[in-house]
C-alpha cells in the first residue's frame, strides 16, 4: 500500500475512533462492566491519537508506505541534507510545482510529529504535576495528621467538614478528616475504607491520568469532558464493586448518602475521593445491582479494543 492508503485507514480509525469516544458515554451496558468498559475507552483513546498521527504522515509520504517507522526518519533526515529536490524524490512527488508539493508534505510531516510531541508532552506534565501536588500533599500530612485505632492503616486530618480520599504512589496513604469520623458509623468506615483501598490497589490513579490530561490539554473538547466524566465514574464504580466484596452493599449505600448531603471538603488534586463522581448514579446502581455483562460479551469488548489498537499499530510500525 501506499501512504496515501494507508493515511486513508488510518482517517478511517481516527474518525472512528472519535465517533465511539462521543457514544460511549451515553451506553448504558459499561455501568454492568466497568472494567471492560475502561479497556475500551484506553484503546479508543489511544488508537485516536496513533491513527491521527499517522494520517498526517502518510500525507507527508503518499508514494510509499508509512512503516516502519524509519522511513519517517529517514524522510526527515533527507529534508535536513538534501534539501527539497531531494526530498521530492525521495517523496515520489512529481507535477509543475514540486517546490508547493514538497512544502505541503513537509507540512504534513511537522504537524504529524509536532502532535505526537504534544500528546507526549501533556502527559508527560500531567504526571508531573500530580507528583507534585502529592509531595505537597504528603508534606501536609506530615505535619498534620495523626493515627488513629478507628481508621487503622488510614491517616486522620483534624478537620470538621467530611472528606476521605486516597493518595496512590510508592508511599500510598488514605486519609479521612474528624468530620468523617463523627459522620459515619463503624460500618459506613469500613466501606469507605474498602473502597479507597481498592483504588490503591487497582492504581486505579494511571487509569485517569491520560484522561486527565487531554482534558486539560482541551478544556474546550466535550469528547475529551465527557471521556474524563465516564472513565471517573467507571472507576469509582469499580472500586464499589471491590469494596462490595468486603461489606454490605446497605452500608456503602449509607455512607454515599450521607457524604452527599453533609458538608464535604474535595479532595486534593492528584486524590481520588470516595465521594466523586456521580454520587447519585453509583447509589442507584448499588440500591438496584446490575447483572454483569456476559463472558462473551466482555471477551468481544477486550476483542474489539485489541484490534482498534492493533489497526494503527501494525501500519506504522511493520
Amino acid at each position: 500500500m501506499t501512504g496515501l492508503e494507508d493515511a486513508a485507514l488510518l482517517a478511517v480509525v481516527a474518525i472512528g475512533s472519535a465517533i465511539g469516544a462521543s457514544a460511549l458515554p451515553h451506553a448504558n451496558w459499561p455501568r454492568r462492566s466497568p472494567a471492560a468498559a475502561i479497556l475500551l475507552w484506553q484503546a479508543l483513546g489511544l488508537a485516536a491519537g496513533l491513527a491521527a498521527v499517522g494520517t498526517l504522515i502518510g500525507l507527508a509520504m503518499p508514494a510509499s508506505h508509512i512503516g516502519p517507522v524509519r522511513s519517517v526518519l529517514q524522510a526527515g533526515f533527507a529534508a535536513w541534507t538534501d534539501g527539497p529536490f531531494r526530498l521530492t524524490e525521495e517523496f515520489g512527488a512529481a507535477g509543475v510545482m514540486p517546490t508547493i508539493v514538497v512544502a505541503a508534505r513537509l507540512t504534513c510531516l511537522a504537524a504529524g510529529l509536532a502532535l505526537l510531541a504534544s500528546l507526549c508532552w501533556v502527559l508527560i506534565a500531567a504526571s508531573v504535576a500530580v507528583l507534585q501536588a502529592r509531595r505537597r500533599q504528603r508534606a501536609l500530612l506530615t505535619l498534620l495528621a495523626h493515627g488513629d485505632p478507628k481508621v487503622p492503616g488510614a491517616l486522620v486530618v483534624d478537620y470538621p467538614s467530611a472528606a476521605a480520599y486516597c493518595l496512590p504512589g510508592l508511599r500510598s496513604q488514605i486519609v479521612v478528616s474528624a468530620g468523617t469520623l463523627r459522620l459515619l458509623g463503624h460500618g459506613e468506615l469500613a466501606a469507605v475504607l474498602a473502597h479507597e483501598r481498592a483504588h490503591l490497589r487497582e492504581r486505579h490513579d494511571l487509569v485517569l491520568l491520560p484522561f486527565t490530561a487531554l482534558r486539560r490539554a482541551f478544556p474546550r473538547s466535550a469528547t475529551c469532558t465527557g471521556a474524563h466524566r465516564a472513565v471517573a465514574l467507571l472507576v469509582e464504580m469499580l472500586a464499589d464493586d471491590h469494596a462490595l466484596r468486603a461489606r454490605p452493599a446497605r452500608e456503602l449505600v449509607s455512607a454515599l448518602v450521607r457524604f452527599g448531603t453533609a458538608d464535604t471538603c474535595p479532595a486534593p488534586p492528584g486524590a481520588l475521593a470516595v465521594g466523586e463522581g456521580e454520587v447519585a448514579a453509583r447509589v442507584a446502581r448499588l440500591l438496584q445491582p446490575v447483572r454483569p455483562l456476559p463472558t462473551a460479551a466482555v471477551l468481544a469488548v477486550r476483542l474489539a479494543a485489541a484490534l482498534l489498537v492493533a489497526a494503527p499499530v501494525t501500519l506504522l510500525v511493520i
